[in-house]
Formats: C-alpha cells, structure tokens, sequence
C-alpha cells in the first residue's frame, strides 16, 4: 500500500543542508506523524512521502521554494538598541520575541550590531536554503 493524499502517516528522517550539516532528526525520537495534503508540514516533504510504502527509505532534494522560501530582504530591518533591556547581552544569532503592531508575536534573529542599531531578521532560519532529507516509512494510519 503506497501513501497517498489524506494518509496519516508515521515517518523517520534526517534533514541535512547542503553542506551535510544536520538540522533536524527523528532519530532517538517517535517518527514524525502527519497527514499528508493537510499542510502540516512543508510541501516538497509531503510530496516526498507520496507513493512510499511502509519500510521503505529514500533520499529527497527540495529546493528552497518548496521548503521555507526564498530570504526576503523586506523582512530584515534596523532596530534601536537602546529599545532592548539593557541587562540582556545582545549576540549576532540569537533569537528574540517580539510582537507585531497587532500584538502578535513574532520571533526575529539578530544578524549585525553596529553603533546604536541592531539588524533583526523575521525571515524563517531556514528561508533561502535548499534542504535534504533521508526518509523512511513507518507506517500509514
């Protein structure tokens, strides 16, 4: 029996970068379950899934437009340092809560500190990069 839209399903995977680098695993974990066409998880992993049968694994390449997106330079922006507390140690990378004019939150990485400005980036981390996954099927629900 193949996945097909609808399924609910129970997958193990490795996603790793282009470079190798590992970003995420099942591994030590429950398998990632999920229906597929419900939009719970990235498209080009839910097209990955379509057609496999429970055992079986496989290697996947989806570009970044399937995946997070491209980086969208409008979502990088200067912010006030001093708007920051001033006992929190700002560092390039860290990631940090803030909330939208309609008090929603959104979480926003800082990308430089220079002078009095701080650059924040609300883009997804993985936005702009192409991901692979090794996949394997454990079971359709």
């Amino acid at each position: 029996m193949a996945v097909k839209t609808n399924d609910t399903v129970k997958v193990h995977y490795t996603g790793t970068l282009d470079d190798g680098s590992v970003f995420d695993t099942s591994a030590e974990r429950e398998p990632l379950e999920f229906t597929v066409g419900a939009n719970q998880v990235i498209k080009g992993f839910e097209d990955g899934v379509v057609g496999m049968e429970i055992g079986e694994k496989k290697k996947i390449h989806i570009p970044c437009a399937e995946a997070y997106g491209e980086k969208n330079d409008q979502l990088i922006f200067d912010f006030p340092k001093n708007q920051f507390p001033e006992e929190m140690e700002l560092k390039i990378g860290m990631e940090v809560q803030m909330m939208t004019q309609d008090q929603q939150p959104v979480f926003v990485t800082i990308s430089e500190i220079e002078g009095e400005n701080v650059k924040l980036d609300a883009n997804h981390p993985m936005a702009g990069k192409d991901l692979n996954f090794e996949l394997e099927l454990v079971e359709i629900l």
